[in-house]
């Protein structure tokens, strides 16, 4: 399936994904409210948990800002489960196991990782306003700051 190259000022593409609180999440539910649609590689490995504990920490500077936090990856439920369990994440993170989300939002890249290559995701976030408008796109994420970017593009 080819994705939709998605750019700052689109509509962001609905969806529904099942979510670590086993109930099913669709995107239009968070109309009226600020979106942050992240994408992380893997539950458990290093950089997600230190992005998904940055995410945590700042969640209040969030919440004022009247915004949700969503972490998409292709982890199943149960791993979600534990992982959010583990370090304590006030947020839902959504399975995409069949990949479909991760094609509609073009987050799916090639990796070369010790010398194999793979498919896998590219760390993205997406901010989405109370209209489902994407405001911003960050791209080949880097964890260290990335939080403090997207507060401080949240509140504009």
């Amino acid at each position: 399936m080819k994705s939709i190259v998605l750019t700052e000022g689109m509509e962001a593409p609905d969806f529904t994904l099942m979510g670590s609180d086993h109930q099913l999440h669709s995107l239009r539910d968070y109309r009226g409210r600020k979106v942050i649609l992240y994408f992380y590689p893997r539950d458990h490995t290093p950089g997600c948990t230190n992005q998904a504990k940055a995410f945590r920490d700042a969640i209040e500077s969030f919440k004022a800002q009247n915004a949700v936090i969503l972490g998409i990856s292709r982890d199943t439920i149960t791993s979600h489960e534990k992982f959010t369990t583990k370090h304590e994440l006030p947020f839902l993170l959504l399975s995409d196991t069949e990949e479909t989300v991760c094609n509609l939002y073009g987050v799916l890249k090639e990796k070369n990782m010790y010398g194999k290559k793979a498919i896998g995701i590219e760390r993205s976030t997406f901010l989405i306003d109370e209209a489902g408008i994407i405001t911003k796109i960050y791209r080949k994420v880097k964890v260290a700051g990335h939080i403090d970017d997207v507060l401080e593009n949240c509140s504009l």
